[in-house]
């Protein structure tokens, strides 16, 4: 039987006790892993200097997965996000966010089953800016006056918004080529391509052009403020949604509200030679060491980890017993009893506890 090396990433505030109860109901499967221990966010920041050390990406590159918890990036203070670092770093392109309602949880709609698939490295995210009153800002705005009938302010911050042919084409053909392997019948491009006729136009016709290589799926279009109406009032039309960067976080946040928050909701960040799995959810600091915070998300984006390396059996089983536990009501942390009464609820470690002896 194979065994996986992982970089395990526990990240800080709550994240080692749900990265903690992760690796135990991972190890519960019939799956064998060996776990590499890395440091990112406050944690690495103490001992390393740096919120990434570049150890934790090496680790990342020589197992090609990666599983992590939810890390605090400080606030105002120049350091780059860990999630966006590890991302460019590793060339982790596609933002995968699944989107299941189980039920138990409390949520405002019921039988969603969709899945964003996030462009993760272009638009308007790559960090390309200029800050109000610079020597650059000013420089960039005279070139783009010289050239260009809508005229910018000399005052104006800039943020450079960029999609490239070849980065619309993967990000598309990874959301086709998921959809057939997970069964999915439908893939949805999401775009503003109505008012950004080159940048959005460019991904709609990339995408265009792989949907006629792939004509065993349906293939739509939807203008992305259209597409959060329509999420709203009939979400069963949709299945497997792929958009630029901007949109898809918005839209993937949309859509964790709608099965129950971001507590609840896996996902995963896919490239050619790695991928890194990890919680949308923060780090929740006020809550951190009390052994009360939900596992839930850590566990299915280790589920999702699961189903990328191809053990499709064990997520199975590990989506299953969470959804069994979860819909029981008994053995669950607070946040996910109707009646959120803390002393009533299940602790991190029991509720994995529950959810290891039902796999």
């Amino acid at each position: 039987m194979a065994t996986y090396s992982v970089s395990l990433i526990p990240g800080d505030g709550i994240g080692p006790e749900v990265a903690e109860a992760t690796r135990r109901i991972l190890e519960a499967t019939a799956v064998g892993f060996e776990w590499e221990y890395c440091d990112a966010g406050l944690n690495a920041l103490e001992k390393h200097g740096d919120v990434l050390p570049e150890t934790t990406l090496e680790s990342v590159r020589r197992n090609g997965l990666g599983l992590k918890g939810p890390i605090t990036t400080p606030v105002g203070s120049g350091f780059r996000s860990v999630n966006v670092g590890l991302r460019q770093a590793l060339n982790l392109y596609a933002n995968l966010r699944p989107g299941k309602t189980i039920p138990g949880v409390q949520a405002a709609f019921e039988n969603i089953d969709l899945v964003i698939v996030r462009e993760n490295l272009e638009d308007t995210y790559a960090g390309v800016e200029f800050d109000t009153g610079t020597p650059e800002a000013a420089e960039v705005i005279g070139a783009i006056n010289a050239r260009s009938e809508k005229q910018i302010a000399a005052n104006a911050a800039i943020t450079i918004k960029m999609i490239t042919p070849e980065g619309s084409r993967r990000i598309v053909e990874y959301a086709f080529d998921y959809a057939r392997k997970n069964k999915r019948k439908k893939v949805t491009a999401v775009h503003k391509a109505n008012i950004m006729k080159f940048t959005d136009g460019l991904f709609l016709r990339i995408a265009q052009e792989v949907a006629a290589e792939h004509p065993d799926i349906e293939f739509e279009d939807r203008i992305v403020d259209n597409m959060c109406m329509q999420l709203m009032q009939k979400p069963d039309l949709y299945d497997v949604l792929v958009m630029p960067n901007l949109y898809g976080d918005i839209v993937s946040d949309l859509v964790a509200g709608m099965i129950g928050g971001l507590g609840v909701a896996p996902g995963g960040n896919i490239g050619t030679e790695a991928a890194v799995f990890e919680p949308i959810h923060g780090s929740a600091p006020t809550h951190a060491g009390k052994n009360e915070a939900n596992p839930m998300a850590m566990t299915l984006s280790g589920a999702l980890m699961l189903r990328h390396i191809g053990e499709i059996d064990a997520a199975e089983a590990v989506e299953g017993a969470v959804a069994a536990v979860v819909s029981e009501g008994k053995d669950v942390t607070y946040d996910l009893r109707p009646d959120r009464d803390p002393s009533k609820a299940a602790t991190t470690s029991s509720m994995a506890d529950a959810i290891i002896a039902r796999l």
